[in-house]
């Protein structure tokens, strides 16, 4: 059902089914309609935070199936998310949804009305896309994504939000990743916007911003490492496989920074990664509850 595409840094190359994100996509949105019509977590003001979940959710996946069908240009993937970002513009203001930001160092900042109009849009763009500019590696669309996500959910726990209910997507999720990590399939462009699209869905309707801002740090770090190497330098990353390990004689993103001159295994590369990932995300938990 699903074409296959080369493992690059397998060797032998096998060919891999590709495109698994789309699974997440429907096993998701069904269950949080699920919910929804069942009425668990009541609606406020008419808006569902299940409902709202979805609707990004399935949107996050369509603009991956696009990308995958089409091979958007950059422009466009750039700005499509603002389009997600509505729902929860609306959800956010019904709710309502407190406009101020704890920041590290800064305290809590207010950002009133251009939190609803700015902030957001902000949020959905910057996380969609920088989730899905760090990948390339068998577990890192899906493990560092995953590793954000627990801890977001579990500050809203803490936090005493009864968003319970997001326990079967993380789980099912976390399926995935344990597949992906086993080069048993790729999520693809659908999975890498759709979970970028639910951790920036989450942390909106959760309330849960000022930890989502610290968590993502290192995936902003890769992101602006890439853009800036490409407008400045005029290149892209790019990483060697030499049949076991991984290695670049660069530093134009996350992936090469840790490679550059240092030969590791894709594991090896994925696992450190991950845990920079989690050490922010702890440090995003730490911000949050105390």
């Amino acid at each position: 059902m699903f074409p296959r595409v080369p493992d690059q840094h397998k060797e032998g190359k096998p060919l891999v089914p590709n495109g698994l994100g789309v699974v997440y996509v429907l096993f998701t949105t069904i269950y949080l309609f699920f919910l929804y019509f069942l009425g668990i977590a009541k609606p406020v003001n008419g808006f569902s935070a299940p409902l709202t979940l979805a609707v990004c959710i399935l949107f996050g996946g369509f603009m991956g199936l696009l990308d995958d069908w089409m091979d958007l240009k950059w422009r466009y993937k750039a700005f499509m998310p603002l389009i997600a970002a509505l729902p929860l513009m609306f959800f956010a203001q019904e709710y309502p949804l407190r406009t101020s930001v704890m920041l590290p160092f800064n305290g809590m900042i207010d950002f009133g009305s251009a939190y609803y109009f700015i902030l957001i849009p902000l949020i959905v763009m910057i996380v969609t896309n920088a989730v899905n500019m760090l990948g390339g590696l068998n577990g890192l669309e899906s493990v560092c994504p995953a590793i954000i996500l627990v801890g977001l959910f579990g500050i809203s726990e803490l936090s005493s939000q009864p968003y319970t209910f997001m326990i079967i997507p993380i789980l099912f999720w976390l399926v995935l990743a344990i597949l992906n990590v086993q080069g048993k399939f790729f999520v693809g462009n659908s999975g890498s916007f759709a979970i970028g699209m639910t951790i920036a869905a989450f942390a909106t309707v959760a309330d849960v911003k000022s930890g989502l801002l610290v968590s993502i740090l290192p995936y902003v770090f890769n992101s602006a490492l890439i853009l800036l190497t490409i407008f400045f330098v005029g290149k892209k990353a790019i990483v060697a496989f030499d049949g076991k390990k991984l290695v670049s004689d660069h530093r134009r993103s996350l992936v090469t920074l840790i490679t550059f001159k240092r030969p590791l295994t894709e594991r090896q590369v994925v696992a450190i990664i991950s845990l920079i990932v989690g050490l922010f995300t702890l440090f995003a938990v730490i911000v949050e509850v105390f």
